[in-house]
């Protein structure tokens, strides 16, 4: 149907077009684009902060930082609920409510300099974030066709690295030139994603979703292996994002601009890699480009455990953090294998299962960081290894009824001469 717009009078919740109506800058896909560009400039700049603004304003040590991390979590663990929520509301419109949480949460985060108010905006801006990845991994399965989705996230990776880029060179630049604090920079971060969601709300119609989603959630014996590869990746990423961060400040001593420095490297390698690795996906296929993934963080890992030179701590994190692309590959597999209708509701249930590990790896594992760190990283080595197992098992060209390629068997099967 054609959409028509009256200013700021507009219908917006009552529109609704299909996605091959639009193209252009008013294309589901810009707009899957700018919605990552707009979680990047709130989540980017709370990520810059956190580690800092925990040890320098509130003195956390390995103890507090977990159990504010395992707090940031619980909203993963939550997710499948986001199935009920399309219940009463659309998933583009919950993608906004999101981002809306995300802004505010971010936005008002340094007005409460304690550990109680630290871990309430640190719930209310996770709940944004979580719900925001949820609805647009959904959607973006749904819009996006399967035979470029893979290059298609990868471009909207890059966006959102394009905004990340935005928000660390700002905060580098600017932390000691302006002498600006921490209130100020989370106050201005959490702001501009609102500012960019009036837009998204003012000038994009309803999309509608692709086939009619499922609203109760979703199990199936079929999906096993989609299922402990999120789990795998879920616990791994735990130790990446919460403790790689920590070494670097609480070892090494990087300031918030040299932490900020280390961020706008990431953003800049995901920004040009990103793309590039969505079209490796779709030429080599997912089974490749997740062996050599796991392969690669197995080796970081280890690294990590003994590393005592901050420079080659820097750059492990710096290849730590340029496989992460790759996961597109976990999304992409599945969408080749799911009934179309089980996008959604599957969608909420592998955030939970992302996060099963989350809640408490962070917290266990801050307990055993204060005996040692090294114990940490080589646990996470083990879980990738772990992964590496998982994706020898995804079919070359997997699809609807070849979920699961057992190679091992085949080997075993065969007679002797």
């Amino acid at each position: 149907m054609d959409v028509t717009f009256s200013g700021f009078g507009m219908t917006y919740f009552t529109q609704n077009a299909y996605p091959n109506e639009r193209s252009g800058w008013r294309s589901p896909a810009v707009l899957l684009m700018i919605m990552a560009g707009a979680m990047q400039l709130s989540f980017a700049a709370w990520w810059n902060l956190m580690n800092n603004f925990a040890v320098q304003e509130l003195d956390f040590t390995g103890r507090e930082i977990g159990i504010q991390q395992s707090i940031r979590e619980i909203p993963g663990f939550l997710s499948f609920l986001a199935v009920y929520l399309l219940l009463v509301m659309r998933e583009q419109t919950l993608a906004y409510v999101s981002l809306l949480l995300l802004g505010l949460g971010v936005a008002v985060t340094g007005y409460f300099p304690t550990a109680m108010g630290f871990y309430i905006t640190t719930l209310v801006m996770s709940i944004g974030f979580h719900y925001y990845e949820t609805m647009a991994q959904s959607l973006s399965l749904q819009w996006l066709p399967k035979a470029t989705a893979a290059a298609s996230m990868g471009k909207i990776i890059s966006v959102g690295a394009f905004a990340q880029l935005i928000a660390y060179g700002v905060i580098f630049i600017a932390w000691e030139m302006f002498d600006l604090s921490f209130t100020v920079v989370f106050a201005i971060a959490g702001g501009l994603t609102l500012v960019v969601l009036v837009f998204l709300v003012l000038a994009y119609p309803h999309f509608k979703e692709g086939v009619p989603q499922h609203k109760k959630l979703i199990l199936r014996k079929r999906y096993w292996l989609y299922y402990a590869l999120t789990f795998m990746a879920g616990a791994r990423r735990q130790i990446f994002t919460v403790f790689a961060g920590f070494l670097m400040v609480e070892r090494f001593g990087y300031d918030v601009h040299e932490v900020a420095g280390l961020f706008l490297l990431n953003g800049a390698f995901n920004m040009v890699l990103a793309p590039k690795i969505g079209k490796l996906i779709v030429r080599f296929g997912e089974r490749k480009a997740l062996i050599l993934e796991y392969i690669g963080l197995f080796g970081v890992f280890v690294c990590y455990a003994f590393v005592t030179n901050a420079t080659l701590a820097a750059s492990l994190y710096v290849i730590d953090h340029a496989f992460f692309a790759i996961a597109i590959a976990i999304k992409t597999y599945f969408q080749k294998i799911a009934d179309p209708a089980d996008i959604a509701p599957t969608a909420g249930v592998a955030f939970t299962i992302n996060h099963i590990a989350a809640v408490f790896i962070p917290v266990l594992f801050g307990f055993i960081w204060l005996i040692s760190p090294a114990a940490v990283f080589l646990a996470g080595a083990a879980m990738a290894l772990v992964s590496l197992f998982l994706a020898t098992l995804i079919p070359s060209n997997p699809d609807d009824g070849r979920e699961v390629d057992f190679w091992f068997r085949k080997q075993v099967a065969q007679p002797a001469e």
